[in-house]
């Protein structure tokens, strides 16, 4: 039991490399991509013609996975007015219910993204430079369904906490 626990604690921090990997790798694209649209502007009088649009999918894509990142570190912005009010016990069962509506409102919306993204491919619709637009816009489920399952993760794990009244992390 322990090993297989020891194995999935490697596994988790893999994925979350990877997943900083990425942002990494987005961001500095984009400031490399800007910087030679930037350049190329002023000297040449243009620049590449896909590069304003692939931009804007790159500030897309590192905004969800940004948020990905920022779930699994429970680092999204909070209002913790009523937290301040509560027991350690109610906190964690406050978390538990406000975690499980994030993940039901995340569902729903990976579920229309879905429907989207579906419908895009049908339409055929091409983003820039013959790139069918449902491809950039495969991000959008995947990345609020993955932000939907840590938000009942973390639900789950709150409201384990409030039963047992262990305090808040």
């Amino acid at each position: 039991m322990v090993a297989n626990a020891s194995r999935l604690a490697r596994v988790i921090r893999v994925v979350h490399r990877i997943e900083d990997g990425v942002l990494a790798a987005l961001l500095g694209a984009m400031i490399l991509l800007a910087a030679a649209q930037i350049v190329l502007r002023n000297l040449g009088g243009g620049g590449f013609s896909w590069g304003d649009p692939l931009l804007r999918t790159l500030v897309l894509w590192l905004g969800l996975l940004a948020a990905l990142a920022a779930t699994r570190a429970d680092r999204h912005i909070t209002i913790d007015a009523v937290g301040r009010v509560l027991s350690p016990r109610g906190r964690q069962l406050a978390g538990a219910v406000t975690s499980a509506f994030a993940a039901a409102v995340c569902g729903v919306v990976a579920l229309q993204a879905v429907r989207f993204v579906a419908a895009e491919r049908e339409a055929g619709t091409v983003a820039f430079a013959e790139v069918p637009a449902w491809v950039l816009e495969a991000i959008l489920p995947f990345a609020f369904g993955l932000i939907a399952l840590r938000y009942l993760a973390l639900a789950v794990v709150r409201a384990r906490g409030a039963a047992v009244g262990n305090p808040p992390r």
